[in-house]
């Protein structure tokens, strides 16, 4: 068997390391935080098996004027980093036209029908079914006409693929949440898609049975991909250790692009900056599932320790620092949605999207460079797809027909 570093200790680099470690590889694994403490850490626990509309899409182009001037509820720019983001812009809005989006609908479709079979044999295997919640969630509205605007292209896709949703008002939305608002009187329900109450708690899950199978965890930055003989031979750590490997899997997230550039690999890998924060669970009704404010711009996902807001997407600069006062905004509204929740802020946080302009992940064997795997970019989706992610790499490495097309999703490729 072969000795392989995974580089990124979130959902996906765990999940590569499980699977990896499952075959019977000598598998390190590397992170300078602690596994699933970075942006792994703070979604809204949301397995979205339903997904099939890209990032970027002609229905958001319609939008553009009001996301250039801030007035998305989704979205805001860091226009000091503008500069630096115009290239990866350009690149999205050619993936948002028609015919781009239609195939990368299709290709994403691809995989997100493959998640939940990985979700399934992960969690049995790491016994984490205590974890998993059913029930779908819901994009809410207050104002018909507007909600069947804001879904019009999310329910095109929808029907196109085939996959299940409903439109619920009135008392057919009360009585599958009682927790909402009087005055929300429209949601779309997304039946099928899965949920966890904790997403550090699973990715945590993941990490420990990867243990109890032999991998090792070090708790340090790698700083180099070390390249002999045309391949991946080493990796080095910011120490200056050198540990030999017959493989790396790059699963650093927004930080994978600096590790590759250095080997003649571009990929123009953005953040989509996140973020939440924790508020107490409301008083009377509680939230069954993860709501959608579709006016408001926030998620609200009900867990273990209370209520997570999820805001929209920042572009900004990675290292650049968090900007709360948008988090704390939304914050404010929380009782337009749900009456009993009340504004306290128990903690708030802030992770990195890694986000590449054609809203596909990056999978598979790079590309003329032998022992380098890619495993980064998965935008929003990166719990979603994280354990598929890690059973994909595993069937490569052994060797094994993943049964999937992979070349829409290797490096490097065309991001138009």
């Amino acid at each position: 068997m072969a000795t392989i570093a995974v580089v990124g200790a979130g959902i996906v680099g765990v999940s590569c390391a499980w699977f990896l470690a499952r075959d019977g590889h000598r598998v390190v694994l590397f992170d300078p935080v602690d596994p699933g403490t970075a942006t792994s850490f703070g979604n809204a626990g949301i397995l979205s098996f339903s997904h099939c509309l890209p990032v970027g899409h002609p229905d958001l182009l319609k939008r553009l004027p009001a996301l250039v001037l801030g007035r998305d509820p989704f979205f805001r720019m860091r226009m000091r980093d503008l500069p630096r983001l115009t290239p990866w812009l350009w690149r999205f809005l050619g993936a948002s036209r028609p015919k781009a989006a239609h195939r990368i609908a299709a290709q994403l479709v691809a995989l997100v029908q493959r998640a939940e079979a990985a979700h399934r044999e992960i969690t049995a295997a790491c016994r984490l079914e205590h974890l998993w919640l059913e029930g779908g969630w819901l994009k809410a509205a207050r104002d018909r006409a507007r909600f069947l605007k804001a879904v019009r292209a999310e329910r095109a896709a929808l029907d196109r693929f085939g996959l299940p949703y409903r439109v619920l008002e009135g008392d057919a939305l009360r009585e599958l949440e009682p927790a909402l608002d009087p005055r929300i009187t429209v949601a779309l329900h997304l039946p099928e898609e899965g949920r966890v109450s904790d997403p550090y708690r699973y990715t945590l899950g993941i990490f420990r049975a990867f243990e109890r199978k032999g991998g090792r965890f070090l708790r340090s930055r790698v700083r180099a991909l070390v390249r002999r003989r045309g391949g991946i031979r080493a990796v080095v750590t910011e120490s200056g250790e050198e540990m030999e490997a017959d493989a790396v899997v790059v699963a650093a997230g927004v930080w994978s692009a600096g590790l590759l550039a250095p080997l003649g690999v571009a990929p123009p890998l953005v953040a989509e900056r996140g973020y939440h924060a924790m508020l107490p669970h409301p008083d009377g009704p509680q939230l069954r599932r993860a709501v959608l404010a579709l006016e408001e711009g926030f998620v609200l996902a009900p867990m273990k320790t209370g209520v997570r807001l999820t805001s929209g997407v920042e572009l900004a600069r990675a290292e650049a620092p968090p900007t709360y006062a948008w988090l704390r905004a939304r914050v404010r509204r929380v009782g337009e949605v749900v009456p009993g929740l009340r504004p306290d802020i128990q903690s708030e946080w802030m992770g990195h999207r890694p986000s590449l302009p054609d809203s596909l992940p990056a999978i598979g064997w790079v590309a003329g460079i032998e022992g380098l795997l890619a495993a980064f970019g998965h935008h929003h989706l990166g719990l979603t797809l994280g354990p598929l992610t890690g059973r994909l790499i595993a069937d490569l490495v052994a060797g094994r027909d993943p049964g999937l097309e992979l070349a829409p999703y290797r490096l490097p490729r065309s991001f138009l």
